[in-house]
């Protein structure tokens, strides 16, 4: 059993990734794309208190929700989302479904992510919760483990489809074994690869690589064509764009990143230490851009439409972007999963929000019957991937769909879903996603320095155990 938080310790503030992704992503998905959840991360007030206020006063006022997710019926379920997310799959998902349940409609309303949790904290210990709220999956245990959400472990054992949904997902919905939340959409990272550079280089744009070595070969060649081309991209200042997109080559190399709780041990398997190493050699080889050196993630998104990267660890929510930056220079791109040191061997981090019910909410089964509504095979394809967001189950037959087949680097992004993982931790902020924080300090280490890579993980190692015992 883990120790209570406090309310207080809660509170939570947004780095972009940019600043998943997340946790906002660090350029918002228009539309119909996903935003990233590795991207804009929410951390605990008490690990970055003093930065509230500015992070507060910057964040701008979201956007309404679309007039058919809204509901002036004074009966209507209160629902609140994170702004930052993906507002354009929110507004479709409770459309359809006030469309087709008129007589339990949803007042969806958007609250600024830094303001999210005092509001949600507030209104626990006033008895004034919406009835439904949408949150970055990341850091759906520290709200579990405060006790802050309705379990639907009894009320949703009969629902089939909890059978192969996204599985980073329900990692992070479920606490001592009873599940919290269902997933409200879903972003996965993905190898994204410009096909027309593999041809120019005299690679096969067919086969994208299968493992580091290969990347790391392919890149070389890439790079080779000059004119400010480079074979791949490194987020150098981004400690959640890292975690999204470096992170999965090392769980595909066998290693444990984070400390879930207090004892357990981080930075684990010879895979971090090869990720390390292979990373610094693709810097020395001139295989990352300069400027990639200073990314923070506010211009992350936007690298691999520009056609000059070779290959890059990216999300879902970049086919959109990508396509919309190309109009005036087009190329043809693929996606593949992102592989580990041994051929053959893939991991992506599964980002997103999820839908959860929060302590104290009035329509307890209504809330759940929306939760159940957006796991059916229809939404899933006539909601999600009509709208070319990934379906939030793993089942194949739901990627086999006529959108799809009109888009079909979403059927090979939604591979991911099957390899992908979400990290579990009260301490993900301070581990994981602080740009101050030893995760980022010691990427950046391998990264631009020549210093000890045993000793640059091992100090990495103690701070991020250090953490997860405060």
């Amino acid at each position: 059993m883990r120790t209570h938080l406090k309310l207080p310790a809660l509170a939570i503030i947004a780095v972009l990734l940019a600043g998943a992704c997340s946790s906002s992503t660090p350029s918002t998905a228009p539309g119909g794309s996903s935003a990233a959840s590795a991207p804009a991360a929410s951390a605990p007030a008490s690990a970055a208190a003093s930065e509230a206020p500015s992070a507060a006063a910057a964040d701008p006022t979201p956007e309404p929700a679309k007039a058919c997710a809204q509901s002036q019926d004074p009966g209507a379920m209160q629902m609140w989302e994170r702004s930052g997310g993906n507002k354009g799959m929110v507004d479709i998902l409770v459309c359809a479904w006030n469309a087709a349940n008129p007589t339990k409609p949803i007042n969806l309303s958007y609250i600024v992510h830094t303001e999210m949790v005092a509001k949600i904290a507030q209104g626990v210990a006033s008895g004034d919760v919406p009835d439904l709220m949408g949150m970055d999956l990341i850091y759906a245990p520290q709200f579990e483990n405060a006790g802050q959400l309705v379990d639907i472990t009894d009320q949703s054992k009969d629902w089939p489809e909890l059978a192969d949904v996204s599985p980073g997902h329900k990692t992070v919905a479920t606490f001592n074994d009873r599940l919290y939340g269902v997933p409200l959409y879903a972003d996965v990272s993905a190898l994204f690869y410009n096909k027309d550079l593999f041809t120019k280089a005299g690679l096969d744009p067919n086969k994208p690589p299968t493992s580091l070595a290969e990347i790391k070969t392919y890149a070389d060649k890439i790079t080779a064509l000059g004119d400010g081309v480079t074979g791949y991209y490194l987020p150098g200042n981004c400690a959640g764009c890292n975690i999204f997109t470096v992170g999965p080559l090392m769980w595909a190399s066998g290693a444990t990143i984070e400390a879930n709780k207090c004892g357990d041990e981080p930075l684990v398997g010879d895979g971090v230490k090869a990720v390390d190493q292979w990373a610094r050699d693709m810097v020395a080889a001139k295989n990352v851009p300069d400027s990639a050196r200073a990314e923070t993630g506010a211009t992350f998104a936007e690298q691999f439409g520009t056609g000059k990267i070779g290959m890059m660890g990216t999300g879902n929510f970049n086919i959109v972007l990508a396509r919309d930056q190309m109009k005036d220079h087009p190329f043809t791109f693929g996606i593949s999963l992102l592989p580990g040191t041994e051929a053959g061997k893939y991991a992506s981090f599964i980002g997103g929000d999820l839908v959860v019910i929060p302590k104290g909410s009035k329509r307890v089964d209504d809330s759940l019957a929306f939760m159940h509504y957006l796991l059916n095979d229809t939404q899933q394809v006539e909601l999600y991937a009509k709208a070319l967001n990934l379906p939030t189950r793993t089942d194949p037959k739901l990627t086999d769909n006529q959108y799809y087949k009109a888009e079909p680097l979403m059927g090979d992004v939604a591979k991911a879903l099957a390899v992908g993982k979400t990290p579990y931790s009260l301490t993900f902020f301070e581990q994981i996603n602080d740009p101050a924080g030893p995760w980022l300090q010691q990427l950046q280490k391998a990264y631009y320095t020549t210093d000890d890579l045993d000793t640059v993980i091992n100090d990495g190692k103690t701070a991020m155990k250090a953490i997860s015992c405060k």
